[in-house]
């Protein structure tokens, strides 16, 4: 089979033929219908994480779709699934493959009708985007929701679901006039372009008084809309695309009792991951939630590892 391989932390993968792996007694194998590139895999191979630097070679690919070979206690050969992977964080091969080999446990059952490809670009970040809408900030009906970097795959389901959830107005916050045309495309009420030589104070009032933040990429964009928060406000973050530090005085935390919380999808239990990603598929499936994201095959991985946007590769 043909699969992607980590050969080197901090090169891109390189596409060689591999054996076709073998379950063994504590795994499926699934064949493997899309798999996307996403940050965490970039992050994992590039040895910079703090799960540190993984064993070479691998396959990369922290997440997939695709259809069991052969049937288990439980399903049919042929039935489509989503998996996870530990492929970075742990020895062990990952989705970038023709073939994979999953942990039971880390198997979702979809519906038939869901678009493989579709699935695996929304995936992991937009189950991040409803649990941090939900779960995580407490979202209530006729909220105002900000939602920073709304141009990446987090940002794309976070406006959509944010309505979804009852958000009464969604507002979203990006720094090209695509993403912004594309948020509004996607049900949001209210754009602002974010321009890096701005005062965080102009910023800030450019937000309006947002109940909630969906913050992916921490720094400047985080401390202006910590600052637009209503009282009682919460900021859910969970990335730093723009900036490991977030300048922040305490009197602002501390005047308007704001809560700022950190999630992360390593936290979720096996349970939770499966209910939030059957509701984003579910949305998927009918037609009220969808993310741009390009089609490479697998073959040319190498080239679209850095690629801007989300890419799924195609075996």
């Amino acid at each position: 089979m043909r699969a992607a391989e980590i050969r080197a932390a901090g090169r891109p993968p390189v596409v060689a033929e591999r054996a076709v792996p073998e379950a063994g007694p504590d795994g499926v194998v699934v064949e493997v219908t899309a798999a996307p590139i996403t940050p965490l895999d970039q992050l994992c191979a590039s040895g910079t994480s703090y799960f540190g630097v993984p064993a070479t070679p691998y396959v990369p690919g922290v997440q997939g779709v695709g259809v069991l070979t052969r049937p288990t206690p439980s399903h049919p050969a042929g039935t489509p699934v989503w998996f996870a992977t530990a492929a970075g964080m742990r020895p062990g091969d990952g989705s970038m493959a023709e073939h994979a080999v999953v942990a039971p446990a880390d198997l979702v059952v979809l519906p038939r009708e869901a678009e493989h490809a579709l699935v695996a670009a929304l995936g992991l970040s937009a189950v991040a985007a409803w649990r941090c809408l939900t779960a995580t900030g407490g979202l209530t009906v006729g909220e105002t929701v900000l939602v920073l970097g709304a141009g990446g795959v987090v940002g794309q389901s976070a406006v959509q679901l944010a309505r979804i959830a009852g958000a009464g107005h969604v507002v979203a916050c990006a720094r090209t006039d695509t993403a912004l045309e594309r948020a509004r495309r996607f049900g949001a009420d209210h754009t602002v372009r974010l321009d890096e030589d701005e005062d965080v104070e102009d910023l800030a009032r450019r937000f309006g008084e947002p109940d909630l933040v969906i913050d992916p990429v921490w720094g400047f964009p985080a401390a202006a809309a910590l600052r637009a928060l209503r009282p009682g406000g919460r900021l859910v973050n969970l990335g730093s695309a723009a900036g490991e530090q977030c300048p922040i005085p305490s009197a602002v935390l501390r005047s308007r009792s704001l809560r700022v919380l950190g999630y992360t999808n390593n936290a979720l239990t096996t349970e939770e991951r499966r209910e939030a990603l059957l509701t984003v598929v579910d949305h998927a499936v009918a037609g009220t939630l969808t993310v741009d994201f390009t089609r490479v095959p697998l073959a040319d991985a190498a080239g679209a590892w850095d690629r801007p946007g989300r890419v799924v590769l195609v075996p």
